[in-house]
Parts: C-alpha cells; sequence; structure tokens
C-alpha cells in the first residue's frame, strides 16, 4: 500500500478523523433520517468508509448485498413494495459502475431512488492520477444515462441541501433514481453545525394543461368506442380509483400494460386483463374511435411488438414528456396520471349530471355489441388461441402458482419465460406484480424480492402479506445467486421459485423461431437445492405438478427457502393461428 509523506495510508481514514466527532458522513445519515429513510442497500467501499461509519451511530436499517448491482435491484424492490423511497449507497469505481444496470430498470420504470457514491478525494477530481485507487474521468458521467439528475457536493455544509434536493427530483414525477456522489475527504471532515433536525422535500406539481384536458373531454364526449390502456404510471400513481371511475362513466374496456398489470380489477366486465400481446385484443384498440393510453409509452409490447395501427383518436396522458407522442400522434398531456384520471372524472361527471346532449345518452356502440358483450367475446376468443396451441402444462404451472400465492401477496419476477405469462395470465388480485419489464434486465427477481421482504418488515406488515415470491429461470438465477447470503444472514422471509429448463429458454425459444436452432443458450447449472442448502437456506425440487403444494408449505416457513423446478416451458402465439 502506498504512502503519503507523512506516512499515511493513501486512500484511508486518518487518525484525526475518527477523532473529529461528526463529520460529512453524519450529515448524509442525519438529513436521510430527516426526509423518512429507513433502511439502506449497498455494500461498503474504501472511499466511503466515513459515511458507513456514520451509520452505525445511526437507527437506520443498513442491509448488505453481495453485488452491487443486486444492491441497486434492492433498493428498486424496497420502494415498489412500500412506495417509500429506496436509499443505496455505492463506493466509488467498481462498485459504482456495477450498479448501473440495476438502476437503469429503476429508471426505466420510474422508481423514486436516492444513490450516494463516495468519491476519490477533492483534489483528484478532474485529473488523471496514475494508481489513484477506483479513479475514473467522471463517475458521474456514467450514472447519467439511468438517473434523472446528478450532483457532486464539494463540501460538508453542502450535503444536507445536496440530499433534500436530490430527495425532491426523486419522488418528482416522472419519479426516478437520482445520484448524489460526495468525495472521501468531504465525507471525513469534521462539521461544527447542530445535527439535522429537520428536512423537506417536497415533489414538483406538475398539473395538467386545462386546454388539453378540456379537449380531451370534447373527444370522449362524443366516443361511441372508446378503450383504455394502462400503463405502469397508473400503478404508481396510485390512480386505480380514479380509473375504475373514468372506465365506468366511458364504459370503455380496459387493458393493462405488462407495468400495469393490477392496476384495473381483473374480473371486471371491462377488464380485457393483460393480454396486450394477443391480436384479438390488439383489434379492440384498433377499433376504439377514442383510445386513451395513460401511464405507458406504448412501447414495443404494449402495441404488441408495434403492430398496433388505432384507426381513431389516440389520447397520451403521461408524467414523463418524452414519452408523449414517441410512438404514435397523439393528443400529448403531460401529467401524473391520478392527477389527469380524477380531472377527467370530474369533467365527465359533470356531463352525466348536467344531461349534456352531446354525451351519448344511449351509451357506446360497438357494432351493435355492448363494450361488456365484447370484452367477454374478447377474453374467450383469446381462451379458444391458446387452447389450439397445446400449452396445457405452461397454462396450469401458472395457474398453480396463482392458486398458491396468498392475495395480497406482492411477487417479482425476474425476465423468464414464466413471467412472459405473468405478463398476460397473473391477476395480480390485492398484491402487487413487479417485473423487469423497464430495462429488461437478468437477475431482478430474487434481489428485488429481498428488498420488497425487508421493507415491508420495516413497513410493520404481518403475516403472509410480509413474505414475498420471487420467480427466475435458471439462467437469471445465477446473475443473483450470491444474494442467497444475503436472504440467509437478514433472514428475509422471501420463497424463491426457479424454473430450471437448462438455460436461456427465451432466447432458446426466439432463436430456434428465426433460425431453426438456437447458438450459445444451453448452460452449465449447479444443483440449486445443495446450493441453497449451502447458504443455509432450505430448498426442494418438485415436479411440476407439485409446484402448488411445495409453495404453499414454503410460504408457511419462517425464513429465506428454495422451490425448483425443472421444466420446459413454452410461450404462446400471440397472433392468430393462420397469420
Amino acid at each position: 500500500m502506498s504512502t503519503d509523506t507523512t506516512g499515511t495510508r493513501v486512500g484511508a481514514p486518518t487518525a484525526a478523523a475518527d477523532k473529529a466527532g461528526r463529520n460529512g458522513g453524519d450529515l448524509v445519515i442525519e438529513t436521510l433520517e430527516a426526509l423518512g429513510a429507513r433502511t439502506v442497500f449497498g455494500i461498503p467501499g474504501q472511499h466511503a468508509l466515513g459515511l458507513f461509519d456514520a451509520l452505525s451511530r445511526s437507527g437506520l436499517h443498513f442491509v448488505s448485498s453481495r453485488v452491487e448491482n443486486n444492491s441497486a435491484f434492492a433498493a428498486d424492490g424496497y420502494s415498489r413494495a412500500t412506495g417509500e423511497v429506496g436509499v443505496l449507497f455505492l463506493s466509488t469505481g467498481p462498485g459504482a459502475l456495477t450498479s448501473l444496470a440495476g438502476l437503469q430498470e429503476a429508471y426505466a420504470t420510474g422508481v423514486p431512488m436516492v444513490v450516494v457514491a463516495s468519491q476519490i478525494p477533492l483534489d483528484g477530481l478532474g485529473a488523471r492520477r496514475k494508481g489513484m485507487l477506483h479513479q475514473l474521468d467522471d463517475q458521474k458521467a456514467s450514472a447519467a444515462n439511468v438517473t434523472k439528475s446528478q450532483r457532486t457536493v464539494h463540501h460538508a455544509s453542502g450535503i444536507p441541501s445536496a440530499i433534500q434536493d436530490a430527495w425532491a427530483d426523486a419522488i418528482t414525477v416522472p419519479q426516478g433514481p437520482v445520484w448524489v456522489e460526495v468525495p472521501q475527504d468531504v465525507l471525513l471532515a469534521p462539521v461544527f453545525v447542530p445535527p439535522v433536525a429537520d428536512a423537506l422535500a417536497e415533489a414538483y406539481e406538475h398539473p395538467p394543461r386545462v386546454e388539453l384536458v378540456e379537449e380531451a373531454v370534447r373527444w370522449l364526449s362524443a366516443a361511441k368506442r372508446p378503450a383504455i390502456v394502462a400503463g405502469g404510471g397508473v400503478r404508481r400513481a396510485g390512480a386505480r380509483d380514479a380509473l375504475l371511475r373514468v372506465a365506468e362513466k366511458l364504459r370503455a374496456p380496459v387493458v393493462c400494460s405488462p407495468g400495469g398489470n393490477g392496476a384495473f380489477p381483473w374480473t371486471h366486465p371491462l377488464s380485457l386483463q393483460s393480454w396486450v400481446e394477443d391480436r384479438h385484443t390488439t383489434e379492440v384498440l384498433e377499433e376504439a374511435d377514442v383510445l386513451i393510453v395513460v401511464g405507458s409509452s406504448l412501447g414495443e409490447v404494449t402495441s404488441n411488438y408495434f403492430t398496433l395501427e388505432p384507426r381513431g383518436r389516440l389520447i397520451q396522458i403521461d408524467a414523463e414528456p418524452r414519452v408523449l407522442e414517441s410512438n404514435r400522434p397523439a393528443l400529448g398531456i403531460r401529467a401524473d396520471a391520478r392527477a389527469a384520471l380524477e380531472y377527467l372524472d370530474d369533467a365527465l361527471g359533470r356531463l352525466v349530471a348536467a344531461g349534456a346532449e352531446d354525451y351519448p345518452a344511449e351509451g357506446p356502440d360497438w357494432g351493435g355489441v355492448s363494450p361488456e358483450a365484447l370484452v367477454a367475446g374478447t377474453l374467450e376468443k383469446v381462451r379458444a388461441r391458446l387452447d389450439a396451441q397445446d400449452l396445457d402444462k405452461e397454462r396450469t404451472f401458472m395457474a398453480d402458482i396463482r392458486a398458491a400465492v396468498p392475495d395480497a401477496m406482492q411477487t417479482f419476477w425476474d425476465m423468464t419465460i414464466s413471467a412472459y405469462w405473468g405478463w398476460s395470465c397473473w391477476d395480480a388480485r390485492g398484491g402487487e406484480f413487479h417485473s423487469a419489464q423497464g430495462a429488461g434486465g437478468l437477475g431482478f427477481g430474487y434481489p428485488a424480492a429481498i428488498g420488497g421482504a425487508v421493507g415491508l418488515a420495516v413497513a410493520g406488515e404481518k403475516g403472509l402479506e410480509g413474505r414475498v415470491l420471487a420467480v427466475s429461470g435458471d439462467g437469471s438465477a445465477m446473475y443473483s445467486i450470491a444474494e442467497l447470503a444475503t436472504a440467509r444472514q437478514h433472514n428475509v422471509p422471501v420463497t424463491w421459485l426457479i424454473v430450471d429448463d437448462g438455460g436461456y429458454g427465451i432466447l432458446r425459444e426466439y432463436m430456434v423461431g428465426a433460425f431453426g436452432k438456437a447458438t450459445a443458450t444451453e448452460l452449465a447449472r449447479p444443483d440449486f437445492v445443495a446450493l441453497a442448502e449451502s447458504f443455509g437456506v432450505p430448498a426442494r425440487r418438485v415436479e411440476p405438478g407439485g409446484v402448488r403444494a411445495a409453495l404453499e408449505e414454503s410460504f408457511a416457513a419462517d425464513g429465506p427457502n428454495v422451490v425448483v423446478v425443472e421444466t420446459l416451458l413454452r410461450m404462446f402465439a400471440p397472433t392468430h393461428l393462420d397469420a
């Protein structure tokens, strides 16, 4: 280890720092606590030692993952499960960079997180000193593509304001992760100000422009065939009730995107559920004379791989202005989904109460068929198409998982064939359905579930509602297998279902379909049961027909456990059989 002229190891905290009392690290911790943070995820690092020393003097609960990317997924899962801001601590350089794929998922999905990363000492910033541990030319720039905003704090006195401002950014729609980096010497710098006792971070309001919403109401008041696509923005905004009221006033069929799964009651007479990857559903959306897309970019999956060709008018509501009209010309309304839907609900309610002549008293008309009959007929067509594809094993497997999972249990799904089925067929009921569909990276399911379970425990949830389910394939499971140690260390109530098909199953299927053969999709993998048990985590292997009983027994246990099912699942074809 190199030394400076005083003989001190370069990069290590000095004895003077140890005796200085409160320092910059304490200001970070105190500000986070004042803002309401209760849990932090991350991994210690050399430049962040002052931050972690301050953590030891706080009431914050720290969960140490084994890989920074998984720490990011865990903070993401914590936020999704609780609605709180996820907090992530990162070390400099390799630690910070390793987190980026996890942050991409949070950024793409709109998950509020505050990331505090350490940095090299101030006098090294902007320089290129050979041999300075962990140094990047511009660490903050590395995070710019996967976070809403980035800040570097140059003085300890600036820490509370920087974190407070970052927190406000994170919770302002469109929500997302924000980046604050603090150099090592700033974290260690002694401070003489009183402890942070109060911090206020409020979301900036982005109300919908009145003239745009009024125009939308004019379109809807004359619509005969309105329909709605509900995306993840509806769930994040807490807009379920407002969506239900608008849909019922319009008698509009509603389909949820994968991210919006659970935004609308599954068994409601107007619910097309989440069968967005089905041509029968796509045709309903194309036939609408006014299509409302709320909280969704109308992207690849939701548009049935860009085959959707709306023939009517399109109203698109989203908090992210870059999303508006990104895929289709539309009346674009930048707004939080809840605010916009509540405005529409009020305006439509006034039309109904006033008996407005331009509001269609006879109701919607889908070619002589009521909206409710149209929905029922469309779902029956979906079932008939699936019946013709020899998918009994897959449908039974998913139904057995759904039957085992308690209604209020939250579930976290990796990018695996089971999740692809879940996007369309999973009835979230009283729980929440979380998947990595935002960015599509592997390894999300298990660490996010750990974060979710930790959050539910901190939030005071009891019983089965506090346990969560993670679902992965064998390929994606290997991305996060080290987190078995995290689950065991913290005794996290997570049941991990690993569906082992011997490789990257969805890529195998795609390649065989496109090229007639698969290349580089087959994987050597461990004995997952033996591996889990080596971490002290109970595990079992069952046949597909035994998955329901195995899950039910695992849900009744304490702490983490694993269920492994060796089976090959196939995806359904989303188009007509003769297409």
